[in-house]
């Protein structure tokens, strides 16, 4: 008997009723609790409202014989786990197998030997409670398993998420860098920490700075100054990307080009050129957004350079030479709303744009210097 508090309850089924009596007693003195019924609908009726632990059931009774009811009991899903175990003075082979084919677990002989009957319905029943065992650790197992198989669907979502999630900041990590430096040096970067420096024999550098920005900044809010570079930086980055050109920094109001690197090109000059009379047409149109005339002076010069990243921390990519320091001289000798080229820039521009020269001025550094106005772009067609 199991060691729970609850009798397990065994249904007997006997039209003799000192069968009924004799296997109730020695069942009840082992610790069962016995139900007893003498026909098969009785015992069908009983056991689908309170199924039992074990049926024993006697084959030849009157109106339904026990292979009808077993067959019945299997049939019902309700009643066809219980096992049953065929009680008979029925002895022969075919009986037996019949038992058996129609659902029987077991099969006693009559008379009944009491320990026989202790023995086999204890074993049937420790057999359905191993079962019972069983299948509960079965569907303790299957709800582990399904508990897994979410936590792992659970879990390779969120690696997939944030797989997504870490590209994406990746991406935007290098577009990031794109701003600040050229792609071919982000790519260097990547795998080298020494400085990155390159030389470049021939380019062509601007610098342009914004006329009187001292007063405009006396006579301004930090907001309306900052607002108003953003317009204007804004639309000289629109021109850097038209002409394809390299943007190096801004520096408070100045603002800082040059064309034919990092990656060359023989007509750096003449984009240079388009570049800085486009500014001064953005600037033209831009006086009604900012309700102020903005000039600037712009400075080009064209020869090598050096340029790279060097340092440890917050990197920038800059250029470093004469031609550089000539170039922002040429802005900062310039005339309010012109553009200032030396005679280097001149020389490579001087049949498809027009100039004014100023002649010779001192430029310092350098002494006196022969400079050239950038008016505009010459006709085609010889015109």
């Amino acid at each position: 008997m199991s060691n729970n508090s609850r009798k397990e309850t065994i249904l007997v089924v006997d039209d003799v009723a000192p069968n009924l009596i004799f296997l109730s007693a020695i069942l009840n003195k082992q610790g069962f609790e016995t139900h007893c019924l003498s026909n098969g609908h009785m015992a069908l009726e009983e056991a689908k409202k309170q199924p039992p632990d074990l049926i024993l059931l006697d084959i030849r009774m009157p109106e339904m014989d026990g292979y009808e009811v077993c067959r019945r009991l299997k049939k019902d899903p309700k009643t066809r786990d219980i096992p049953v175990i065929f009680i008979s003075a029925l002895d022969a082979v075919q009986d037996k197998l019949q038992a058996f084919s129609v659902g029987g677990a077991d099969y006693i002989t009559k008379p009944f030997r009491f320990e026989e009957v202790v023995a086999r319905v204890e074993t049937h029943l420790a057999l359905k409670r191993l079962q019972k065992k069983i299948k509960e650790e079965v569907s303790v197992r299957n709800a582990i398993e399904n508990e897994l198989r979410k936590l792992k669907s659970d879990l390779e979502h969120r690696v997939l998420q944030r797989t997504l999630e870490l590209d994406a900041e990746h991406k935007r990590s290098e577009q990031l860098l794109f701003n600040v430096l050229p792609q071919s040096v982000v790519e260097r970067l990547k795998f080298s920490q020494e400085n990155i420096t390159d030389s470049f024999k021939d380019v062509t550098v601007i610098f342009a700075d914004i006329v009187d920005f001292t007063k405009i900044s006396a006579n301004s809010t930090s907001d309306e100054l900052a607002n108003m570079l953003h317009h204007i930086f804004s639309a000289f980055d629109q021109l850097v990307e038209k002409h394809q050109l390299e943007k190096i920094k801004t520096i408070g109001d100045a603002y800082m080009v040059v064309g034919g690197l990092p990656v060359e090109r023989p007509d750096h000059a003449e984009a240079a050129a388009e570049m800085a009379l486009d500014m001064l047409e953005a600037l033209e149109k831009m006086e009604t957004v900012l309700r102020r005339k903005i000039q600037v002076r712009i400075g080009i010069n064209s020869g090598p350079v050096t340029a790279g990243v060097i340092g440890k921390k917050k990197f920038i990519y800059d250029l470093w030479g004469d031609t550089v320091n000539t170039a922002s001289r040429m802005e900062s000798t310039g005339l309010p709303g012109t553009i200032q080229v030396t005679e280097e820039t001149y020389r490579r521009l001087k049949y498809k744009y027009t100039f004014k020269s100023r002649g010779l001025i001192d430029v310092k550094g350098k002494g006196k210097m022969k400079v050239y106005i950038l008016t505009g772009r010459r006709m085609k067609n010889g015109g």
